[in-house]
Protein backbone atom coordinates (compact mmCIF):
# COMPACT_ATOMS: atom_id res chain seq x y z
CA UNK A 1 0.00 0.00 0.00
CA UNK A 2 0.93 3.52 -0.83
CA UNK A 3 0.19 5.00 2.70
CA UNK A 4 3.57 3.79 4.92
CA UNK A 5 6.03 5.61 6.62
CA UNK A 6 8.55 2.81 7.03
CA UNK A 7 11.78 4.67 5.73
CA UNK A 8 10.57 8.50 7.02
CA UNK A 9 12.99 9.01 10.05
CA UNK A 10 12.89 11.89 12.11
CA UNK A 11 15.97 13.15 13.30
CA UNK A 12 14.42 16.83 15.43
CA UNK A 13 12.16 17.14 17.95
CA UNK A 14 10.45 19.49 15.44
CA UNK A 15 9.70 16.96 12.88
CA UNK A 16 8.13 14.60 15.68
CA UNK A 17 6.35 16.85 16.85
CA UNK A 18 4.90 17.76 13.48
CA UNK A 19 0.98 18.10 12.92
CA UNK A 20 1.45 15.86 9.84
CA UNK A 21 4.34 13.64 10.80
CA UNK A 22 3.56 11.39 8.12
CA UNK A 23 5.18 12.30 4.26
CA UNK A 24 1.37 11.32 2.53
CA UNK A 25 -0.73 13.38 4.46
CA UNK A 26 1.44 16.36 3.66
CA UNK A 27 1.00 15.34 0.23
CA UNK A 28 -3.29 14.62 0.93
CA UNK A 29 -3.10 17.76 2.40
CA UNK A 30 -1.39 20.04 -0.67
CA UNK A 31 -3.81 17.82 -3.17
CA UNK A 32 -7.18 18.83 -1.06
CA UNK A 33 -6.04 22.35 -1.42
CA UNK A 34 -5.53 22.36 -4.97
CA UNK A 35 -9.10 21.00 -5.67
CA UNK A 36 -10.59 23.62 -3.43
CA UNK A 37 -8.41 26.58 -5.17
CA UNK A 38 -7.80 25.26 -8.49
CA UNK A 39 -10.07 22.47 -9.52
CA UNK A 40 -13.66 23.62 -8.29
CA UNK A 41 -13.57 27.34 -9.54
CA UNK A 42 -12.87 26.31 -13.00
CA UNK A 43 -15.16 23.08 -13.26
CA UNK A 44 -17.42 23.61 -10.71
CA UNK A 45 -20.73 24.99 -11.54
CA UNK A 46 -22.98 28.42 -10.11
CA UNK A 47 -25.22 26.15 -8.15
CA UNK A 48 -22.56 23.61 -6.94
CA UNK A 49 -20.74 26.47 -5.38
CA UNK A 50 -23.37 28.72 -4.56
CA UNK A 51 -25.86 25.92 -2.70
CA UNK A 52 -23.08 23.69 -1.44
CA UNK A 53 -19.70 24.79 -1.37
CA UNK A 54 -19.59 28.36 0.01
CA UNK A 55 -22.32 27.39 3.14
CA UNK A 56 -20.30 24.11 3.81
CA UNK A 57 -17.40 26.16 4.35
CA UNK A 58 -19.08 28.37 6.57
CA UNK A 59 -20.48 26.15 9.02
CA UNK A 60 -17.23 23.78 9.06
CA UNK A 61 -15.75 27.15 10.12
CA UNK A 62 -18.82 27.73 13.03
CA UNK A 63 -18.13 23.86 13.95
CA UNK A 64 -14.63 24.70 14.53
CA UNK A 65 -15.31 27.55 17.10
CA UNK A 66 -17.50 25.49 18.40
CA UNK A 67 -15.45 22.55 18.74
CA UNK A 68 -12.66 24.52 19.92
CA UNK A 69 -14.93 25.29 23.12
CA UNK A 70 -16.95 21.92 23.63
CA UNK A 71 -14.78 19.23 21.86
CA UNK A 72 -11.15 21.22 23.39
CA UNK A 73 -12.29 22.70 26.81
CA UNK A 74 -15.48 20.76 27.33
CA UNK A 75 -17.57 23.80 27.83
CA UNK A 76 -21.51 23.07 26.44
CA UNK A 77 -22.57 25.95 24.10
CA UNK A 78 -26.09 26.68 22.58
CA UNK A 79 -24.99 30.07 21.99
CA UNK A 80 -23.14 29.73 18.64
CA UNK A 81 -26.26 31.10 16.20
CA UNK A 82 -26.16 34.13 18.33
CA UNK A 83 -22.33 34.66 18.30
CA UNK A 84 -22.67 34.20 14.80
CA UNK A 85 -25.27 37.16 14.55
CA UNK A 86 -23.09 39.05 16.61
CA UNK A 87 -19.98 38.93 13.80
CA UNK A 88 -23.03 39.49 11.11
CA UNK A 89 -24.71 42.34 12.98
CA UNK A 90 -20.67 44.08 13.91
CA UNK A 91 -19.86 43.86 10.20
CA UNK A 92 -22.90 45.51 8.52
CA UNK A 93 -22.21 48.45 10.75
CA UNK A 94 -18.40 48.54 10.41
CA UNK A 95 -19.62 48.80 6.53
CA UNK A 96 -21.72 51.56 7.27
CA UNK A 97 -18.96 54.06 9.71
CA UNK A 98 -16.22 52.16 7.08
CA UNK A 99 -17.54 52.46 3.11
CA UNK A 100 -13.74 52.78 1.72
CA UNK A 101 -12.20 50.36 4.19
CA UNK A 102 -11.47 46.46 2.73
CA UNK A 103 -14.33 44.46 3.33
CA UNK A 104 -12.21 41.28 4.21
CA UNK A 105 -10.47 43.48 6.92
CA UNK A 106 -13.63 44.34 8.63
CA UNK A 107 -14.90 41.09 8.42
CA UNK A 108 -11.92 39.47 10.19
CA UNK A 109 -12.70 42.61 12.55
CA UNK A 110 -16.33 41.94 13.30
CA UNK A 111 -15.11 38.60 14.86
CA UNK A 112 -13.54 40.44 17.67
CA UNK A 113 -17.18 42.23 18.93
CA UNK A 114 -18.27 38.63 19.24
CA UNK A 115 -15.32 37.65 20.83
CA UNK A 116 -15.72 39.96 23.59
CA UNK A 117 -19.62 39.10 23.97
CA UNK A 118 -18.52 35.86 23.94
CA UNK A 119 -16.44 36.13 27.00
CA UNK A 120 -18.98 38.19 28.83
CA UNK A 121 -21.40 35.41 28.48
CA UNK A 122 -18.64 32.95 29.41
CA UNK A 123 -18.20 34.02 32.95
CA UNK A 124 -20.51 31.83 34.03
CA UNK A 125 -18.08 29.13 33.18
CA UNK A 126 -16.40 29.65 36.18
CA UNK A 127 -18.61 28.86 39.01
CA UNK A 128 -21.02 26.06 36.78
CA UNK A 129 -20.42 23.66 34.27
CA UNK A 130 -22.78 20.70 32.61
CA UNK A 131 -26.15 21.24 32.47
CA UNK A 132 -26.36 24.81 33.94
CA UNK A 133 -24.01 26.39 31.21
CA UNK A 134 -26.34 25.22 28.94
CA UNK A 135 -28.65 26.56 30.02
CA UNK A 136 -26.76 29.83 30.47
CA UNK A 137 -25.54 29.89 26.90
CA UNK A 138 -29.05 29.26 25.94
CA UNK A 139 -30.38 32.38 27.76
CA UNK A 140 -27.26 33.74 26.06
CA UNK A 141 -28.33 33.32 22.16
CA UNK A 142 -31.83 34.26 23.43
CA UNK A 143 -30.96 37.40 24.67
CA UNK A 144 -28.73 38.41 21.41
CA UNK A 145 -32.08 37.42 19.14
CA UNK A 146 -34.00 39.76 21.42
CA UNK A 147 -31.08 42.22 20.50
CA UNK A 148 -31.05 41.65 16.93
CA UNK A 149 -35.01 42.42 16.86
CA UNK A 150 -35.21 45.31 19.33
CA UNK A 151 -31.88 47.20 18.79
CA UNK A 152 -33.03 49.62 15.46
CA UNK A 153 -29.86 50.86 15.19
CA UNK A 154 -27.88 47.06 14.85
CA UNK A 155 -29.95 47.13 11.49
CA UNK A 156 -29.29 50.92 10.54
CA UNK A 157 -33.32 51.60 11.24
CA UNK A 158 -34.31 49.45 8.06
CA UNK A 159 -37.90 48.91 7.73
CA UNK A 160 -37.08 45.33 7.12
CA UNK A 161 -35.46 44.99 9.74
CA UNK A 162 -33.04 42.83 8.13
CA UNK A 163 -29.09 43.87 7.28
CA UNK A 164 -28.94 44.05 3.47
CA UNK A 165 -25.23 43.64 2.14
CA UNK A 166 -23.76 46.16 0.20
CA UNK A 167 -21.31 46.45 -2.77
CA UNK A 168 -18.00 46.59 -2.03
CA UNK A 169 -14.84 45.73 -3.58
CA UNK A 170 -11.38 43.88 -2.13
CA UNK A 171 -8.30 44.61 -4.07
CA UNK A 172 -9.94 45.78 -7.37
CA UNK A 173 -12.58 43.00 -7.81
CA UNK A 174 -15.97 43.18 -6.64
CA UNK A 175 -16.54 40.64 -4.01
CA UNK A 176 -20.21 41.31 -2.23
CA UNK A 177 -23.43 42.56 -3.62
CA UNK A 178 -25.07 41.42 -6.23
CA UNK A 179 -22.65 42.09 -8.93
CA UNK A 180 -19.96 39.57 -7.38
CA UNK A 181 -19.59 36.28 -8.84
CA UNK A 182 -19.96 33.20 -6.93
CA UNK A 183 -16.42 31.79 -7.96
CA UNK A 184 -15.00 34.83 -6.10
CA UNK A 185 -17.43 34.82 -3.29
CA UNK A 186 -16.01 31.33 -2.72
CA UNK A 187 -12.44 32.25 -3.22
CA UNK A 188 -12.63 34.72 -0.28
CA UNK A 189 -14.25 32.52 2.35
CA UNK A 190 -12.23 29.51 1.08
CA UNK A 191 -8.99 31.57 1.97
CA UNK A 192 -10.43 33.27 5.09
CA UNK A 193 -11.58 29.62 6.35
CA UNK A 194 -8.28 28.58 5.34
CA UNK A 195 -6.44 31.08 7.39
CA UNK A 196 -8.61 30.39 10.41
CA UNK A 197 -7.99 27.13 10.24
CA UNK A 198 -4.17 27.39 10.36
CA UNK A 199 -4.29 29.76 13.13
CA UNK A 200 -6.60 27.56 15.54
CA UNK A 201 -4.46 24.80 14.90
CA UNK A 202 -1.69 26.59 15.75
CA UNK A 203 -3.53 27.73 18.95
CA UNK A 204 -4.43 23.89 19.43
CA UNK A 205 -0.77 22.24 19.28
CA UNK A 206 0.18 24.77 21.57
CA UNK A 207 0.06 26.04 25.24
CA UNK A 208 -3.15 27.59 25.30
CA UNK A 209 -4.79 24.58 22.93
CA UNK A 210 -2.68 22.35 26.43
CA UNK A 211 -4.19 24.47 29.03
CA UNK A 212 -7.92 24.06 26.97
CA UNK A 213 -7.18 20.20 27.30
CA UNK A 214 -6.21 19.65 30.62
CA UNK A 215 -9.64 21.95 31.47
CA UNK A 216 -11.69 19.74 29.76
CA UNK A 217 -10.01 16.30 30.95
CA UNK A 218 -9.97 17.31 34.85
CA UNK A 219 -10.19 21.47 35.89
CA UNK A 220 -9.32 20.59 39.40
CA UNK A 221 -6.18 19.02 38.68
CA UNK A 222 -5.12 21.48 35.81
CA UNK A 223 -5.72 23.86 38.21
CA UNK A 224 -3.35 21.99 40.90
CA UNK A 225 -0.49 21.99 38.11
CA UNK A 226 -0.58 25.67 37.01
CA UNK A 227 -3.55 25.81 34.65
CA UNK A 228 -5.54 29.42 35.26
CA UNK A 229 -9.20 28.39 34.73
CA UNK A 230 -10.13 31.95 34.37
CA UNK A 231 -7.64 32.43 31.36
CA UNK A 232 -8.21 28.89 29.81
CA UNK A 233 -11.81 29.42 29.80
CA UNK A 234 -12.54 33.11 29.08
CA UNK A 235 -9.91 32.69 26.00
CA UNK A 236 -11.89 29.61 24.80
CA UNK A 237 -15.00 31.57 24.80
CA UNK A 238 -13.35 34.45 22.78
CA UNK A 239 -11.78 32.44 20.37
CA UNK A 240 -14.80 30.38 19.77
CA UNK A 241 -16.88 33.17 19.84
CA UNK A 242 -14.16 35.19 17.40
CA UNK A 243 -14.71 32.27 14.92
CA UNK A 244 -18.61 32.05 14.92
CA UNK A 245 -18.61 35.61 14.51
CA UNK A 246 -16.46 35.59 11.20
CA UNK A 247 -18.39 32.81 10.19
CA UNK A 248 -21.36 34.63 10.61
CA UNK A 249 -19.94 37.36 8.44
CA UNK A 250 -19.35 35.39 5.62
CA UNK A 251 -22.49 33.89 6.09
CA UNK A 252 -24.61 37.06 5.51
CA UNK A 253 -21.81 38.99 3.11
CA UNK A 254 -20.88 35.93 0.95
CA UNK A 255 -23.86 33.10 0.83
CA UNK A 256 -27.06 34.64 1.62
CA UNK A 257 -26.66 38.80 0.48
CA UNK A 258 -29.23 39.24 3.53
CA UNK A 259 -30.55 38.30 6.91
CA UNK A 260 -33.04 38.43 9.47
CA UNK A 261 -32.72 37.37 13.24
CA UNK A 262 -34.12 33.97 12.05
CA UNK A 263 -30.82 33.54 10.20
CA UNK A 264 -29.39 33.02 13.80
CA UNK A 265 -32.11 31.46 15.62
CA UNK A 266 -31.52 28.26 18.20
CA UNK A 267 -31.99 26.37 15.13
CA UNK A 268 -28.86 27.25 13.97
CA UNK A 269 -27.03 27.19 17.30
CA UNK A 270 -28.57 23.36 17.54
CA UNK A 271 -27.48 22.17 13.49
CA UNK A 272 -24.06 23.22 14.05
CA UNK A 273 -23.73 21.27 17.81
CA UNK A 274 -25.10 18.19 15.53
CA UNK A 275 -22.49 18.98 13.06
CA UNK A 276 -19.69 18.79 15.98
CA UNK A 277 -21.25 15.86 17.48
CA UNK A 278 -21.51 13.84 14.45
CA UNK A 279 -17.84 14.78 13.07
CA UNK A 280 -15.62 14.09 15.97
CA UNK A 281 -15.54 15.92 19.30
CA UNK A 282 -12.01 17.68 19.59
CA UNK A 283 -11.22 17.48 15.98
CA UNK A 284 -10.59 20.06 13.42
CA UNK A 285 -10.87 17.70 10.53
CA UNK A 286 -14.36 16.58 12.20
CA UNK A 287 -15.73 19.92 11.92
CA UNK A 288 -15.24 19.46 7.90
CA UNK A 289 -16.36 16.33 7.75
CA UNK A 290 -20.06 16.62 9.76
CA UNK A 291 -20.37 19.98 8.13
CA UNK A 292 -20.18 17.85 4.95
CA UNK A 293 -22.86 15.54 6.20
CA UNK A 294 -25.35 17.62 7.98
CA UNK A 295 -25.44 20.08 4.52
CA UNK A 296 -24.11 18.63 1.87
CA UNK A 297 -25.94 15.35 2.17
CA UNK A 298 -29.50 16.45 2.42
CA UNK A 299 -28.96 18.60 -1.09
CA UNK A 300 -27.87 15.20 -2.65
CA UNK A 301 -30.98 12.94 -1.09
CA UNK A 302 -33.15 15.85 -2.65
CA UNK A 303 -31.69 15.85 -6.20
CA UNK A 304 -31.26 12.13 -6.19
CA UNK A 305 -35.25 11.32 -7.64
CA UNK A 306 -34.77 14.33 -9.87
CA UNK A 307 -32.06 13.40 -11.65
CA UNK A 308 -33.34 9.54 -11.76
CA UNK A 309 -36.35 10.88 -13.19
CA UNK A 310 -38.73 10.48 -10.43
CA UNK A 311 -41.81 12.76 -9.91
CA UNK A 312 -42.34 13.01 -6.02
CA UNK A 313 -44.06 15.57 -3.93
CA UNK A 314 -41.50 17.74 -2.79
CA UNK A 315 -42.93 17.64 0.96
CA UNK A 316 -42.33 13.87 0.55
CA UNK A 317 -38.92 13.87 -0.49
CA UNK A 318 -38.06 15.99 2.73
CA UNK A 319 -39.68 13.85 4.75
CA UNK A 320 -37.55 11.06 3.49
CA UNK A 321 -34.82 13.39 3.20
CA UNK A 322 -35.36 13.57 7.28
CA UNK A 323 -35.32 9.95 7.59
CA UNK A 324 -32.37 9.39 5.85
CA UNK A 325 -30.26 11.80 7.69
CA UNK A 326 -31.57 10.66 11.21
CA UNK A 327 -31.07 6.90 10.66
CA UNK A 328 -27.69 7.93 9.00
CA UNK A 329 -26.66 9.54 12.30
CA UNK A 330 -27.95 7.46 14.63
CA UNK A 331 -26.11 4.41 13.02
CA UNK A 332 -22.78 6.70 13.17
CA UNK A 333 -22.99 7.43 16.21
CA UNK A 334 -23.54 3.79 17.71
CA UNK A 335 -21.03 2.64 15.57
CA UNK A 336 -18.13 5.33 16.41
CA UNK A 337 -19.44 7.80 19.27
CA UNK A 338 -16.81 9.49 18.67
CA UNK A 339 -17.97 10.71 15.29
CA UNK A 340 -16.90 10.59 11.68
CA UNK A 341 -13.32 11.82 12.48
CA UNK A 342 -12.14 8.53 15.01
CA UNK A 343 -14.03 6.54 11.46
CA UNK A 344 -11.55 8.48 9.49
CA UNK A 345 -8.46 7.90 12.01
CA UNK A 346 -9.14 4.34 12.22
CA UNK A 347 -9.30 3.53 8.52
CA UNK A 348 -5.91 5.79 8.28
CA UNK A 349 -4.41 3.72 11.05
CA UNK A 350 -5.52 0.30 9.47
CA UNK A 351 -4.01 1.26 6.01
CA UNK A 352 -0.59 2.46 7.69
CA UNK A 353 -0.60 -1.58 9.06
CA UNK A 354 -2.08 -3.88 6.38
CA UNK A 355 -1.79 -6.41 5.74
CA UNK A 356 -0.90 -6.89 9.40
CA UNK A 357 -3.40 -7.25 12.12
CA UNK A 358 -3.60 -5.41 15.48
Amino acid sequence: MIYREAGQFKTSYKQDSAIFPILQDRIAIYFYLFVAFIVIPLFGSDFFINSMMIPFLVFALAAIGLNILTGYTGQISLGTGGFMGVGAYSAYKLTTYFPETNIILLILLSGFFAAAVGMIFGLPSLRIKGFYLVVTTLAAQFFLEWAFIRIPWLYNYNDSGAIEVPQREAFGIIVTGALATPTVRYLVVLSIVVFLTWIVSNLIHGRIGRSWMMIRDMDIAAELIGVRPLHAKLSAFAVSSYIAGVAGALMVFFWLGAAEVESFDVNHSFLILFMVILGGLGSLVGSFLGAAFIWMLPIIIRATPKAMGLDINASTVEQINFMIIGALIVIFLIIEPHGLARLWAIAKQKLRVWPFPY
